[in-house]
């Protein structure tokens, strides 16, 4: 019997494959993104305007944080799913142990580097006179929770891979909790502040890092071994190159958002709106549009094992199916998300505090100008995750590249010199478009390739 009829993701339905995956998924990003949104929510209500603007600055250094979890978390996800699909079980665990081990000493690393060079660090990031002295108090405490925050955030994703998509969950939304819990106890109760918040984050990120060290003790595909633990260059180069894709996605994401500070501080400054108007605006949405890709990447990470698997055992209309139904399923949740942006902003804003006439109107154009094409934004990403999963990174990092290295960086930076600040709006929709157009071509150009044309 080979491993296609022993193992469920070659047999089971599609439709309840990736709801059996999906789902857990989308509950483990809703909640990471509220993980984003908790302290901002208490920090925007409790301390101010200001303190909901340093959480933005320091917003690009948990995205590299989580550009680091998804470099080895996806990485040894994908080569952990397409060994087994090719019966490769005892060399599957070492793409799960070294990637472990590149997590925990990565972000330590990370941890050191920003402690000693947090004041030029947020300087860089966006941070004005204002906001600075709020970056630094939130970012010196988060910055001692990187290692465990990149190993709940990758290793979340290893744990799916073994076929244990509600232990992802579980990670996720127990360390979400504990997070929301002392957020109020720190912040409202104790009156902490900024440190409270940022102390109430790194102990749920431990808690959750503490979650998935247990579980890989308990792994259940492969029985992990130390030896699976000790680093080697051949399979981190491995686990890398199909993690690729998703970092260097998230890396584009933290170069926008710090070139988008500095865009909003220098125009925003020229503007009626001020400096931290619009840096403390972009932050709040940044966080809420977060909800929207949480769904659409949570489909596309419940999608990566299935594919992974099926194209590994070269079950190439399983592999179709399956994307073509996360797709449609995306699909629907941008263009719902779409029409809350535009026709709920304020009441979206208000929810993180309140703030000037000025502060909302802001808030309202940036949702309905800059978000204008969110509608577009669902094939992007699923796309890019498709071909990492199918052992074609390249197209993957390029994919992931399209809307925010190839078209939004240079636009935000390009239209407002013709347009004024309004053109840092309009460099949304545009980005959003051309980055459709480009992958659609190219996943067409994929799924006419004879073994999926012929998969019928």
């Amino acid at each position: 019997m080979n491993q296609t009829t022993m193992n469920p993701l070659g047999t089971e339905p599609i439709g309840k494959l990736l709801r059996k995956f999906a789902i857990p998924s989308i509950i483990a990003m809703l909640v990471g993104s509220l993980y984003n949104m908790v302290d901002q929510l208490f920090i925007g209500n409790f301390v101010g305007p200001l303190g909901n603007g340093a959480t933005n600055i320091q917003f690009p250094l948990s995205i590299l944080n989580v550009s680091i979890a998804l470099l080895c978390g996806i990485g040894a996800a994908s080569t952990f799913n397409l060994a087994m699909g090719r019966g490769e079980t005892k060399k599957a665990g070492f793409y799960v142990g070294n990637a472990v081990s590149v997590m925990l000493l990565g972000g330590l690393f990370l941890t050191i580097v920003t402690e000693l060079f947090l004041e030029p660090i947020l300087l860089a990031c966006g941070a004005t006179e204002n906001i600075l002295p709020y970056a630094m108090e939130y970012s010196r405490v988060c910055a001692l929770g990187y290692p465990m925050f990149i190993l709940s955030a990758g290793g979340s994703h290893i744990v799916r891979a073994d076929g244990s998509p509600n232990m992802t969950m579980a990670i996720n939304v127990v360390g979400a909790v504990v997070n929301t819990i002392l957020d109020a106890l720190f912040v409202v109760v104790f009156h902490w502040g900024m440190t409270g918040a940022a102390v109430a984050t790194i102990i749920g990120q431990y808690v959750a890092g503490a979650m998935v060290l247990v579980y890989l003790k308990k792994f259940k595909t492969v029985k992990l071994e130390k030896e699976h633990f000790i680093p080697s260059g051949v399979i981190i180069a491995s686990v890398l190159s199909l993690g690729t894709a998703p970092c260097i996605n998230q890396i584009a994401m933290m170069l926008v958002q710090i070139t988008m500070n500095h865009v909003m501080g220098h125009y925003g400054a020229l503007s009626k709106y001020g400096a931290d108007i619009p840096i403390t605006c972009a932050g709040i949405i940044s966080k809420v549009t977060g909800i929207c890709f949480s769904f659409i990447i949570g489909i596309s990470q419940g999608l990566q094992p299935i594919v992974s698997f099926n194209y590994g055992a070269s079950n190439y209309k399983r592999v179709k199916d399956a994307y073509n139904l996360a797709i449609k399923i995306a699909a629907v949740i941008a263009i719902g998300s779409w029409a809350c942006f535009q026709l709920f902003p304020r009441q979206i804003v208000s929810i993180f505090g309140s703030g000037s006439e000025l502060y909302f109107d802001f808030c309202e154009t940036y949702f309905r100008v800059f978000l204008f094409g969110i509608f577009t934004c669902f094939l992007q990403p699923l796309t890019s995750n498709f071909f990492t999963s199918i052992g074609k990174p390249y197209k993957g990092i390029f994919m992931s590249l399209t809307r925010q290295v190839l078209f939004l960086t240079p636009l935000i930076i390009i239209l407002p010199l013709i347009f004024g600040f309004s053109g840092v709006l309009y460099a949304g929709p545009i980005a959003d478009a051309l980055s459709f157009t480009i992958c659609f071509i190219l996943i067409r150009l994929e799924m006419s390739k004879p073994e999926f044309k012929n998969a019928n």
